[in-house]
């Protein structure tokens, strides 16, 4: 059974970090492109960053740039998110997600999600 969990969300204080992990089980991670998605209430699930399997290429949405960095270790089967400089506007529902093919940044692309991490971030 295929499964990724997202662990490292939580409350945290505007300005401060936090790192996301998401762990998988019943793949190979190596053989996927990753990707972290983010949710608000009331809103569309929104793209943030997207890796190649090799970790050679990566992308940050514009919105998250120079404070959110996403990686991978193919070794522990687990991509990461960490985010730094956080706003209250950062306050979402955090998933990550696998696809077979070159990452993209439609959710409709992704083969496998995870069930998410809150992130709050107070003012």
């Amino acid at each position: 059974q295929v499964q990724l969990v997202e662990s490292g969300g939580g409350f945290v204080q505007a300005g401060g970090s936090l790192k996301l992990s998401c762990a998988a089980s019943g793949l190979r991670l190596r053989n996927y492109d990753m990707a972290w998605f983010r949710q608000a209430p009331g809103q569309e699930r929104e793209f943030l960053a997207a890796i190649t399997w090799s970790g050679e290429r990566s992308q940050h949405d514009d919105s998250v740039k120079g404070r959110f960095t996403i990686s991978r270790d193919n070794l522990k089967n687990t991509a990461y998110l960490q985010m730094r400089d956080l706003k209250p506007e950062d306050t979402a529902l955090y998933y990550c997600a696998a696809t077979e093919r070159a990452y993209t940044t439609r959710t409709g692309d992704y083969n496998f999600w995870g069930r998410g991490t809150q992130v709050t971030v107070s003012t």
